[in-house]
């Protein structure tokens, strides 16, 4: 009998050594190396054949068939898709523990079991009366028969159920707790996760059946296995959102089909996910007027404005080293920020304390909150508050000048329907006419806050 080898991969990067080690070179990630066998494959004669069906064929002659997306019935979702789901497509759907991801599909499941659109719902995770019970809930009682749910891990015997049911969409929740008999190693190790990946996409390529599956994430936010995961799937999504609120966000990271600049909001309630469609005022709900050191600018999610709140708060600190603190915002923007004021304001943050937070959870990636955090922290060092009804909008360079941001037409008028008369954006062409709103248009740091706070 042949000896069997074995080999070390990396559970985090997929990384392969012939030993074992304590940190892997590739990620630098601690005891993650976990002994696999070696799978053997027959080799294969790439010699042409008589009976050889498969040939190339140029594009004017394949057919140019159009493709009905499958509508899920949920319109934040349908939107991030680009529409719908396309048949014969593999969609990944990663998310933190909690977020709502199995309620999410499962949600979307019950959707196209009512449009007579016929479904397979694979859970690894809960046991059929445990699914059948929160699809009841989500429902309310108005469940499908063209709905089919079953537990398994077995990929296999997945496949070979699918083939004869022979479904529009099948859910798999989730690739890590799936695998494949042909490998002698646990679910959801780097091998089983990457082969049972390429089984589905064949699959789903072959069939023409959808596949949506959900992967578990690491701790820095990243989807669990093998980056390759990322790069086979037709679509990557990120369910994302802080499990202290109920609002959810769901961002396309990877699309073939459609853009990846659209995003879906929705709310944690207690009937389920309830989608928000129009989300431009959702977090001012709660605010307090006039209260120091907070800011409201408006921030793209996707193509939709969203309006924000920042809030700063400046304490002088009891400590030699000053603390500097940021949720919802980069850390290291808020030290250059604080770098900046000094710099060109002449404002001394090195005796105080400066913490920045966005209220309700969001999370805030483009540089067009600049201004408004740094007109924040001026705020509260100053014990002064801006000026109800203000709007505050543009990028800071390390030179101190105000920069230009995109769709900036849009966020003022998504604003203005909410009430808000006076802005201070950057100086750009804008082709707005309304004598009720002060638009103030700022060239650098110093011009803005001589405006907002005179």
């Amino acid at each position: 009998m042949a000896k069997t080898k074995y080999r070390y991969v990396c559970q985090s990067c997929g990384y392969e050594s012939a030993k074992w080690l304590g940190k892997c070179p590739e990620c630098g990630t601690w005891d993650s190396l976990v002994e696999e066998a070696e799978t053997v494959q027959k080799s294969r004669s790439y010699l042409p054949t008589s009976n050889e069906k498969i040939k190339p064929r140029t594009i004017e002659s394949v057919a140019q068939v159009e493709v009905t997306r499958l509508a899920t019935g949920i319109g934040e979702f349908d939107r991030v898709l680009g529409g719908g789901i396309v048949p014969g497509s593999l969609v990944l759907l990663g998310g933190t523990p909690g977020i709502g991801k199995s309620t999410i599909l499962l949600d979307a499941a019950l959707k196209f079991g009512q449009n007579n659109i016929k479904t397979l719902y694979i859970s690894g995770e809960e046991s059929e009366e445990q699914t059948a019970m929160r699809a009841v809930r989500l429902a309310k009682g108005r469940t499908s028969k063209e709905l089919l749910i079953m537990t398994a891990t077995d990929l296999d015997a997945i496949l070979v159920q699918a083939s004869a049911i022979n479904p529009k969409l099948i859910i798999i929740d989730s690739i890590q707790t799936m695998y494949n008999p042909e490998l002698q190693t646990a679910a959801g190790s780097v091998g089983q996760v990457r082969e049972c990946t390429a089984k589905l996409l064949q699959f789903a390529k072959t069939t023409g059946i959808a596949v949506l599956i959900i992967g578990h994430v690491t701790k820095d936010g990243t989807i669990a296995g093998p980056r390759l995961l990322e790069h086979m799937v037709d679509v990557v999504l990120q369910f994302e959102g802080d499990r202290s609120y109920s609002f959810r966000i769901l961002r396309a990271l990877k699309n073939r089909f459609g853009s990846t600049n659209e995003s879906g909001i929705f709310s944690m309630e207690a009937g389920g996910l309830e989608e928000v469609a129009n989300p431009a005022g959702l977090f001012l709900e709660d605010r307090e007027k006039d209260a120091t050191g907070s800011v409201i600018t408006a921030s793209l999610e996707g193509n939709r404005p969203i309006l924000v709140e920042v809030q700063a708060l400046v304490s002088k600190t009891p400590y030699g080293m000053p603390r500097r603190t940021a949720v919802g915002f980069d850390y290291n923007r808020v030290n250059m920020l604080l770098a900046v004021l000094e710099r060109h304001l002449h404002m001394d943050f090195g005796v105080f304390d400066a913490y920045v937070n966005i209220v309700g959870g969001m999370k805030i990636n483009e540089p067009a909150a600049d201004l408004a955090v740094a007109t924040a922290l001026v705020s509260s060092l100053r014990n002064k508050a801006i000026p109800t009804g203000t709007l505050v909008i543009g990028e800071l360079g390390l030179t101190g000048e105000v920069r230009r941001v995109g769709n900036l037409e849009r966020r003022i008028q998504d604003a203005i329907n909410l009430g808000f008369t006076r802005f201070v954006v950057p100086d750009s062409k804008i082709m707005m006419n309304n004598p009720k709103v002060d638009i103030i248009k700022v060239k650098t740091l110093a011009q803005a806050l001589k405006f907002i706070f005179g």
